[in-house]
């Protein structure tokens, strides 16, 4: 739990609040997300997030991106029932109980300070693994076994320069026959503004980066796919009255993607 003491956790790592307290609160108010175990580990916590972290549109926002995310997951291992999942960036995310493993061997994967905080709230088994890695590190995936995977990443892109993302696909597809993988990421203008309006500022992020042309991932073996919608109309659905309107005008379609973009690639 935390204190109010001195926290082990660096400025990027303490991020991993911010989504957590968004799916709490949706959760809580019995929309976008049904996640019990963000709001156990909210509560236990109690990270003192300020100012626009606590905002209740980005709580929509969180919620609504971990909801499509979850739903391309679910599709994907049905698609490839003998896939790994790799949920890099893992955070404290509740994705292995929303999603559930369905016979996939499931990698959490995030720093070592994050998962030492983890496993205090989730418990590995035959299927399910928690893994402490740098993807920045050549290793990252030595410990992973399997043939082809289902890549998760979901709110870490931001945090890695163009080249370091595209390492981190170089060895995906060193390591794996078969990749299916989808990515959350800034745009170069969000990436230039968050240094200063973004609520990562408010735990101490000021450098983060942005991607407008997906390809520019691309390497030999894994394509760009498609994009996708991150605030879909049936979950704006769910918001009631002038949050809806608001919600729609300020944070979801065109606006949103000056933004934001959720980009999928598969070998």
């Amino acid at each position: 739990m935390y204190c109010g003491g001195v926290n082990p956790m660096d400025h990027v790592n303490k991020t991993l609040y911010i989504p957590l307290y968004g799916k709490s609160y949706v959760s809580k108010r019995g929309i976008i997300l049904h996640d019990p175990k963000a709001e156990e580990i909210w509560a236990a916590e109690g990270f003192p997030l300020k100012g626009k972290s606590k905002s209740k549109w980005l709580a929509y926002y969180m919620g609504m991106r971990a909801a499509v995310f979850d739903l391309w997951l679910k599709q994907q291992m049905e698609a490839m029932p003998d896939a790994a999942v790799l949920h890099i960036g893992c955070g404290m995310d509740s994705r292995i109980c929303r999603v559930g493993t369905a016979g996939n061997l499931w990698y959490d994967i995030d720093f070592p300070q994050v998962i030492t905080e983890r496993k205090k709230y989730y418990c590995e088994n035959e299927t399910y693994k928690m893994l402490a890695a740098d993807v920045t590190e050549e290793d990252f995936l030595s410990a992973i076994i399997g043939k082809s995977a289902i890549v998760v990443m979901e709110g870490i892109s931001m945090y890695l320069k163009p080249e370091q993302l595209q390492s981190v696909m170089t060895r995906l597809c060193d390591h794996f026959e078969q990749v299916s993988l989808l990515m959350d990421c800034y745009t170069v203008f969000a990436a230039k503004a968050s240094k200063y309006k973004n609520p990562i500022n408010d735990v101490g992020v000021t450098q983060v980066y942005g991607l407008d042309e997906p390809k520019l991932l691309e390497i030999e073996g894994i394509q760009f796919l498609r994009e996708h919608d991150m605030t879909p109309k049936a979950l704006i659905d769910e918001l009631q009255g002038l949050e809806k309107t608001i919600f729609e005008k300020l944070y979801a379609g065109s606006v949103a993607r000056k933004m934001y973009r959720l980009y999928e690639y598969q070998t």
